[in-house]
């Protein structure tokens, strides 16, 4: 890592480009507000937000062909370049209060803006590497807040005094920039094939990729409605300060800077700390604080001084919330695609940017009090949403909500480092082992064997769908239901054969007494009989539930697992049960049981086993 080059000339790079993008809006939002009737001062505002980022859906697909035709330092030079002559035409449209050129100089800002975006992403993993996505995610996000945040910030500042001030600052912010470009030098990883430049072509085609990779559609959909409600929440800022709060333009700028501040430090503690553990699980409960914070600034009479502060800590959280999303991206897309998926992610996101610059205006029609309340809404939705779509994620909740009712004791047995297909065997003492044990098996990529019944509501069997489980069923209920039980056999050999993983129970259901009994049940058996060349079996004994509230100690049926589950909320607060998930390599055991041995002795080993 110490040979790694240093992030610092492209956060550099990036701070001022963004800096400069954003100046010039809010400039014309303060400044060219009074050239116009104060009706059209909402309009105004959404406008030059949206002038600036519909180059980018329209142009995203070319920005990623640049980085397949040139290098993408080089990419990023021609685009320093550009900037020049379009801080030119700004000056010339705010001497002659001319509301055209200034919206044209913004266009062409965010045309340039787009079209170096996915080189300036791209050179992140080259200057890291993937030991050092997350810091580098960070910063890079850390850097584009304070950009933005801080070109809003001067523009306020300098939106009432010498013009000349302000043209220095766009002037000196594009020169800085160009000269941030010249000191990328790093090996690059470049594109290997071109992609159409169409935009609705390209919007199906970074669909279709997205797709090939686990969990990735939802970490994009989490990061565009992120955008939707920083867009809206920067527009209704520049609004609020003087319609709400009565502040003039200075005191607006420090709310502001306050906010800056806010958004950096969350960016930067989340890359940080997204080194050491897994942030995504953390969504829904950054979720949850974001709801409750903007409900508060919604629904109170807050003064200046208390809605800065509620905004600053809700500005931290956003932080929290983006920074593991974009490491994911980085994380899971390998190779040149990575360069396709960011201008398709350019071209999302910038769509509910757009999106966001009609939602505030139709909001003001209420009251620009109303687009807090409609991030308040949006961001609960998506931040419970999204773990339902993500299968890390969902795993990693379970795994956080497990904790604060019991104390684990892992041991993996090496299994998680095998690259072989696997059997997995488990033993089932209660309702919530399965959550358990797939919640901490799921690197593996195990499908499980589920029970009809959790097929039958429609959470579970979404959920279920992410795990690609495979339904058992309840013989109870169909007549064909041995038929289709003996088909288990040819499903899980089949699927092994073909290099995917499987988990399924050998008894087949939950102890009564405390003791796994597999019995005259043959899954097991059969498979273990049939078992692909290759194939590696696991055990794994899991000890700490029985005699709890979600074992069958004392109860005559299976205890459901929504009310088992609702039952250990209240639970967190008493001490923590210890829990022991031990797994062991029974390859050799179980080719030697199943290839000397009788069903009936062959179960009777594996619950000597289970039950040692």
């Amino acid at each position: 890592m110490l040979k790694r080059p240093s992030f610092f000339p492209l956060y550099f790079t990036n701070f001022w480009g963004v800096l400069n993008d954003n100046f010039l809006k809010t400039l014309a939002c303060f400044t060219a507000v009074g050239w116009v009737d104060g009706a059209w001062h909402s309009t105004l505002v959404g406008t030059a937000a949206g002038a600036l980022v519909l180059p980018y859906i329209l142009f995203s697909p070319l920005a990623e062909r640049f980085t397949f035709l040139y290098e993408k330092k080089k990419v990023v030079r021609l685009a320093k370049w550009a900037e020049l002559p379009i801080m030119a035409l700004a000056i010339l449209g705010f001497v002659l209060h001319s509301v055209a050129l200034v919206l044209t100089a913004i266009v062409l800002m965010g045309l340039q803006s787009s079209l170096y975006s996915p080189a300036k992403y791209g050179l992140v993993r080259d200057f890291g590497g993937l030991e050092r996505l997350s810091s580098g995610m960070g910063g890079m996000e850390a850097v584009a807040f304070l950009g933005m945040l801080s070109g809003t910030v001067a523009a306020s500042f300098l939106a009432d005094a010498d013009p000349l001030y302000t043209y220095i600052v766009m002037v000196g912010c594009a020169a800085l920039g160009l000269l941030g470009s010249y000191t990328l030098r790093v090996p690059e990883t470049k594109s290997e094939t071109p992609h159409t430049v169409h935009p609705l072509r390209y919007l199906r085609d970074g669909w279709r990729l997205s797709r090939q990779y686990e969990g990735l559609p939802a970490v994009i959909g989490v990061l565009c409605v992120f955008w939707w409600m920083a867009a809206s929440l920067q527009m209704a800022l520049i609004v609020y300060g003087p319609q709400v709060l009565q502040l003039d333009s200075l005191h607006t700028g420090l709310m502001l800077t306050l906010c800056a501040i806010g958004i950096t430090s969350g960016c930067l503690l989340a890359g940080r700390m997204g080194q050491r553990q897994e942030l995504l699980s953390l969504t829904p409960l950054t979720g949850i604080l974001l709801f409750v914070l903007f409900l508060l600034l919604f629904a109170l009479p807050l003064r200046a001084a208390g809605f800065t502060l509620l905004m600053t800590a809700a500005s931290v959280l956003a932080g929290f919330l983006k920074v593991p999303m974009d490491t994911e991206i980085q994380r899971v897309v390998k190779g040149p695609a990575l360069n396709q998926i960011l201008a398709w992610f350019n071209q999302v996101s910038f769509l509910f940017i757009l999106l966001a610059s009609a939602t505030f205006t139709l909001l003001c029609l209420l009251s620009v009090r109303y687009v807090l309340l409609a991030c308040a809404v949006v961001i609960l939705l998506t931040a419970f949403i999204f773990p339902l779509f993500h299968r890390p994620a969902i795993c990693n909740v379970v795994q956080r909500l497990l904790r604060l009712r019991y104390r684990m004791h892992l041991d993996y047995g090496g299994m998680l480092e095998d690259p072989a297909v696997k059997l997995i065997l488990p033993n089932h003492t209660s309702v919530l082992d399965p959550l358990f044990v797939v919640g901490h098996l799921y690197p593996t990529g195990c499908s499980p064997l589920v029970d009809e019944r959790y097929f039958e509501t429609p959470v579970f069997r979404h959920i279920l769908g992410l795990f690609d489980a495979v339904m058992v069923p309840d013989l109870r209920k169909h007549r064909q239901g041995m038929e289709q039980a003996a088909q288990l056999e040819d499903i899980c050999v089949n699927a092994l054969a073909e290099g995917h993983s499987m988990l399924f129970y050998p008894s087949g259901h939950i102890t009564t007494d405390g003791r796994e009994t597999i019995g005259p049940r043959r899954l097991a058996w059969q498979v273990c009989r049939r078992l692909p060349e290759g194939v590696r079996v696991y055990g794994v004994k899991v000890t700490g539930f029985w005699d709890s509230c979600s074992s069958r100690k004392g109860r005559r049926s299976t205890p459901p697992l929504v009310t088992t589950i609702l039952k250990n909320c209240y639970k967190f607060l008493l001490p923590k049960r210890d829990i022991r998930m031990t797994v062991e390599d029974l390859t050799d055991q179980v080719r030697t049981w199943a290839g000397t041995l009788d069903k009936m002795d062959f179960n009777a080993r594996l619950e000597e086993y289970y039950n040692a």
